[in-house]
């Protein structure tokens, strides 16, 4: 049986399983189904040998340079 999990906007709630901050990245691991978060600084640090175990890469990153109060895309 496959496990599906529902794509999501993060938030403030979501935080980073390596230190904790705000998570803007969200990797889906194809095997398990199981779901890993992370800050920008390290999902950069993991990407290259973690993305190809992945079924998705939500990259919400972009959203640290949005400036205040604007409205997201």
């Amino acid at each position: 049986m496959t496990a599906a999990v529902a794509t999501r906007h993060l938030n403030t709630l979501d935080r980073c399983d390596r230190c904790g901050a705000q998570a803007y990245v969200r990797a889906v691991l194809e095997s398990s189904g199981g779901e890993l978060l992370f800050c920008a600084h390290h999902a950069r640090a993991v990407e290259a040998n973690l993305r190809p175990l992945t079924s998705e890469w939500q990259d919400e990153s972009a959203r640290l340079h949005q400036k205040a109060g604007s409205p997201e895309d």
